[in-house]
């Protein structure tokens, strides 16, 4: 039993040569240094979880609820359990599969069917009428192992460790995804409820002149025209309030699906999106960091790794495949005897299977291997420049969204001031109403424009935040 089960160890732990190419990772097309500044802060954001990134308490907690029950990442982490399943069972076929079996039988025969009763009969003794034999079974049996000397069984269980770790890749990916979509939408939400506040004091605003403009032209003070143009500065304000209501709770719609459902309990105060402290600065460092940060450029890496290994188990197919099948253990007619040494019994067998004809399908079989290899360094170089593109494209978005807010908050400035002086001007009849009504609708426009663009910038900023990696490895 002891060499058995040494034999079995020495042929599990047999290696013999790998016909895999080597590895070597594709080289990134990318430059060495982003085009834009990298600095905004002191720390990468692999470096900071979201919890720590994140400054507002009330997206925190959607965040959270998204990825406790988001159904499409519940869908994402099943696949790695598949994934994972699979794996184990490509690993298992490298050692041999061993069983025990026990069996017992106990065989009764009449004697007339063995054409013996003549021949019992001519003695004295008393005749039994039937033979009864028993037999006992206890054995240890390995069915068909390969041996593996072209790392064929190795290889494939590299290809599914690969398969395996690249959707844990992907399911990292989606969830820096779905916390940009959420941060998304939050903001979104919250730059439309400043424009309807904007827009509702608006309205009230406008209402309160059309009816001046109403005792204005019933007095005879003013045309038709000056109120005509009032209430067309009502009208505006109205529309855009409809329209901003309209998309708001679109935006809640959508935060609905990716949070999971309804959240329960109150939820924190929200800030304002003017606030500081929204986010932390971060620091891009240099794009050679994606390679290790971006779960989109690992999971295409894993893939490749796993194309790899598929190219080593296609040349093997070329190879003689050796089969060994055995078993150890003890037969006996009487069960006391059964684990007596003189009732030991063994068989040992081997096979050798080479294809002499295929039609050409190991070759194909092998092309198709190599050809799946190529498709994936190129996939994984155009991820690798997808990623370049979206930090390059964030960096300038930081950049330049602070640009223009700046200019923006001016342009607000100079047209409070002018919707001012217009009705001044209005108001001691040096101009028209015209005049008015094309200063506050021109202010109104900037105000909502100023909002929009501070929702942009933050979500800029979570861009560039998942652009870099995020920090789902930080926590």
């Amino acid at each position: 039993m002891r060499k058995f089960s040494f034999a079995l160890i020495g042929l599990a732990t047999l290696s013999g040569c790998n016909l895999a190419p080597p590895y070597r990772q594709p080289a990134p097309p990318v430059y060495d240094a982003y085009p834009v500044a990298t600095s905004g802060g002191t720390r990468v954001a692999t470096e900071i979880g979201w919890q720590s990134f994140f400054g507002d308490a009330q997206l925190k907690a959607y965040i959270a609820a998204a990825l406790a029950n988001n159904r499409d990442l519940a869908a994402s982490v099943a696949r790695i359990a598949q994934a994972r399943a699979q794996y184990r069972i490509q690993n298992s076929e490298r050692l041999p599969q061993v069983g025990v079996g026990a069996s017992g039988t106990r065989t009764r025969t009449p004697i007339g069917s063995l054409g013996l009763g003549d021949t019992l009969n001519q003695g004295d003794t008393e005749v039994p009428d039937a033979f009864t034999a028993s037999q006992y079974n206890v054995q240890v049996a390995v069915t068909s192992f390969e041996l593996d000397f072209w790392g064929r069984v190795r290889n494939l269980s590299a290809a599914a460790r690969g398969r395996y770790l690249a959707t844990v890749e992907a399911e990292r990916a989606f969830r820096l995804s779905l916390i940009s979509d959420v941060a998304a939408s939050y903001y979104a939400i919250r730059a439309g409820e400043e424009g309807i506040s904007l827009a509702e004091r608006t309205v009230l605003t406008r209402r309160e002149a059309l009816e001046i403009a109403r005792l204005r032209l019933d007095a005879g003070v003013t045309s038709s025209v000056d109120y005509d143009q009032a209430a067309v500065l009502v009208t505006q304000a109205k529309t855009e309030l409809a329209d901003l209501r309209r998309s708001t709770e679109q935006q809640r719609n959508a935060l609905l699906v990716l949070i999971g459902g309804p959240m329960t309990g109150e939820l924190p105060r929200g800030r304002r999106i003017e606030d500081p402290g929204q986010f932390e600065p971060l620091d891009a460092g240099l794009p050679s960091l994606l390679l290790i940060n971006r779960p989109d450029v690992l999971q295409a890496e894993q893939e490749l790794r796993a194309a790899n290994a598929d190219i080593g188990a296609a040349r093997a197919a070329f190879f003689p495949t050796i089969s060994l099948t055995g078993n150890y253990g003890f037969a006996s007619p009487d069960l006391g005897d059964l684990l007596k040494r003189s009732a030991q019994s063994w068989t040992f067998g081997a096979l050798l299977n080479l294809p002499i004809f295929d039609g050409g399908r190991r070759e194909a079989q092998l092309g198709q291997a190599r050809a799946r290899q190529e498709e994936l360094v190129a996939t994984y170089q155009r991820t690798v420049q997808n990623a370049f593109r979206e930090v390059s494209d964030a960096l300038v978005g930081r950049q330049r969204y602070r640009e223009q807010i700046r200019a923006q908050e001016e342009a607000v400035a100079a047209y409070r001031r002018l919707a001012q002086t217009a009705r001044d001007r209005y108001d001691n009849g040096i101009s028209i109403y015209l005049e008015v009504l094309d200063a506050e609708r021109n202010l109104f426009s900037a105000e909502q424009q100023l909002i929009q663009l501070r929702a942009t910038a933050l979500q800029n900023g979570v861009s560039l935040y998942t652009a870099l990696g995020g920090g789902l490895r930080a926590q």
